[in-house]
């Protein structure tokens, strides 16, 4: 069954069948109410919890109703669990489409808290991201992969790179290794096939980075890196969160082949900080073309590269790849809606594993409202 076929026959069912159903138990929805309702329907995460009825000591209560108010949580734009506690209180529609019953408690911030933690060290949004995904473009090609990176500000410790000395030390031990014949972190992921390892080998810790815009401003910020993957319907389609200071260049394997397990794709659409051999060698083992602007590595590159671009715009000139490269604007939107509506410009979470389960919460809840939104 084709993308849009699989897409066009839930909403069908969810318009036809749930939405009618859940009015005439609960009156008239609102649209944030109907939006819930249909991403929840969607996504199934109660389906990916880890099953309990049979281990040893107290089953967890209450795990699949709470994984739902945490998409709740981003769907309503609450920046706070205390916000969402309250909602939930007063609101009995989003109370029942959460799961609990009218009559039934509403569990303390605290037990919030702990579940929280357990689907972060499960990594549960991004297990349902996965298969969500999988099971939508099975079967399918998409045009353009897009791969850049976004920034993520929190509120937490950053860990100091050290004072001048240490960091000439470091970078004179770097060029030691280089020396040597070492291989660098890209040249040992393009010979390591492991995705865990090549993720888990990529610093994480909170620290400061700095990035410049397409409009050459500089942006420093304290927290992470959120390096994605965006198809041409601005869809996440792999996720990699580091520390702000890692290279985007260093995550570039990894997140080519997380995404490459998904979906295939045609070409590879990326900036000037993926031009290196080793990206694009890879992006075409795995049978892909890879469009990379030219990152200049002098001053007379530079120049040269300044005077090619005004003579095709003088000539009003593009070659394929120009026009290739253009798509590129699908990143741009995808950051614009996951900073704004998906709970990315306020993270309140420490540490590595909460902060990327808070932003697979955002990722997966944008990418289940894209694609409802596809066929409406």
């Amino acid at each position: 069954m084709s993308f849009r076929k699989t897409l066009s026959n839930f909403l069908h069912n969810v318009q036809s069948t749930l939405f009618p159903m859940l009015e005439n138990d609960l009156g008239k929805l609102s649209l944030e109410h109907k939006k819930l309702a249909a991403i929840l329907e969607l996504i199934r995460i109660e389906e990916y919890l880890p099953y309990t009825r049979f281990n040893n000591g107290r089953p967890c209560e209450d795990r699949s109703q709470i994984a739902r108010a945490f998409i709740a949580k981003i769907v309503f734009k609450l920046n706070y669990t205390k916000q969402l506690i309250k909602l939930l209180k007063i609101d009995k529609k989003l109370k029942v489409i959460c799961g609990w019953n009218v009559s039934e408690t509403i569990p303390s911030e605290s037990k919030f808290s702990r579940a929280f933690k357990e689907f972060s060290q499960t990594k549960l949004p991004e297990t349902v991201h996965q298969a969500l995904l999988k099971e939508i473009y099975k079967d399918q090609i998409v045009d353009h992969i897009v791969k850049d990176s976004m920034p993520l500000e929190v509120r937490e410790k950053h860990v100091k790179k050290g004072n001048k000395e240490e960091r000439r030390k470091k970078r004179n031990e770097k060029m030691a290794k280089k020396r040597r014949g070492e291989l660098n972190r890209r040249q040992r992921q393009l010979k390591e096939e492991n995705l865990d390892k090549m993720i888990n080998d990529l610093p994480n810790l909170c620290d400061k980075g700095m990035k410049k815009s397409a409009q050459k401003y500089t942006k420093i910020w304290k927290g992470y890196k959120l390096h994605a993957a965006v198809d041409d319907h601005c869809i996440p389609i792999a996720v990699i969160v580091t520390s702000a200071s890692l290279n985007d260049c260093e995550a570039a394997i990894p997140l080519a082949t997380k995404a490459h397990q998904i979906t295939q794709n045609y070409y590879d659409l990326m900036d000037a900080a993926y031009d290196h051999p080793e990206i694009k060698e890879h992006s075409i083992s795995l049978g892909h073309i890879p469009v990379i602007d030219k990152c200049p590595q002098n001053a007379s590159q530079k120049a040269e590269k300044e005077a090619e671009k005004k003579r095709k715009k003088h000539l009003n000139f593009q070659t394929a790849e120009d026009k290739r490269y253009r798509e590129r604007f699908s990143k741009e939107r995808f950051n614009a809606m996951y900073k704004c509506f998906h709970g990315g410009s306020e993270i309140f979470y420490r540490g590595h594993s909460k902060v990327s389960c808070h932003v697979m919460f955002g990722v997966l809840t944008l990418a289940a409202s894209i694609l409802i939104n596809l066929i409406q």
